[in-house]
């Protein structure tokens, strides 16, 4: 009988995001963001494949400048397999009545910002109080990330964070490890020397 509960509980485990997906229930978002913490860097922690990091092959970061209110300028970065620094450079915009949480996110031109397609939503559904992580999505569950102030997370606020996405309808099992040992490897010369450069 044990083994019959185990599976049954791995089963409802497994099967829980397909249906709130499948039932047309949107995630939540937080209900406030300041946008003024939320600025500068963040390291990725792990994050739903998609082809348009298919080449980055670790130390992913984005980075947050306020342009004008509600509007933010976004810096992605991350390096190939080779080694290449690769950025991506876009903006920002919040939705009306979101509370800052959910903007439109563009990477394309900017003489094609008036297309609906070019803009993607970016939906920040969990974020620590002190803004050392969030977790961000899209309504349709189709991506996720997993980011943080500092190259590594705390593996008990990782495990409390895959228990919040799943009961949020995404799936865990799709997640990927984002390496960040060159972020790694500069934050260890900074200790060695002191700070200094």
């Amino acid at each position: 009988m044990i083994w019959k509960a185990v599976l049954l509980t791995l089963a409802c485990g497994f099967f829980m995001p397909s249906v709130m997906a499948a039932r047309g229930e949107r995630p939540r978002t937080v209900a406030q963001v300041d946008l003024s913490r939320y600025l500068a860097k963040w390291y990725e922690i792990a994050r739903y494949p998609n082809r348009f990091q298919s080449s980055c092959a670790g130390d992913v970061t984005a980075t947050y400048e306020m342009e004008k209110p509600g509007r933010l300028r976004v810096v992605n970065s991350c390096r190939s397999s080779s080694g290449e620094l690769k950025e991506a450079e876009g903006v920002a915009r919040v939705e009306a009545g979101s509370g800052g949480a959910r903007l439109k996110v563009r990477f394309a031109p900017g003489f094609l910002s008036f297309l609906p397609f070019v803009w993607g939503d970016y939906w920040i559904l969990e974020l620590d109080s002190d803004y050392q992580w969030v977790v961000v999505g899209t309504p349709d569950r189709k991506y996720l990330w997993i980011l943080s102030r500092q190259p590594q997370l705390d593996p008990a606020v990782y495990d409390m964070l895959i228990d919040r996405i799943r009961a949020q309808g995404f799936a865990p099992g799709r997640l990927v490890r984002t390496s960040q040992n060159g972020a790694l490897q500069k934050a260890s010369e900074v200790t060695m020397h002191g700070g200094r450069g």
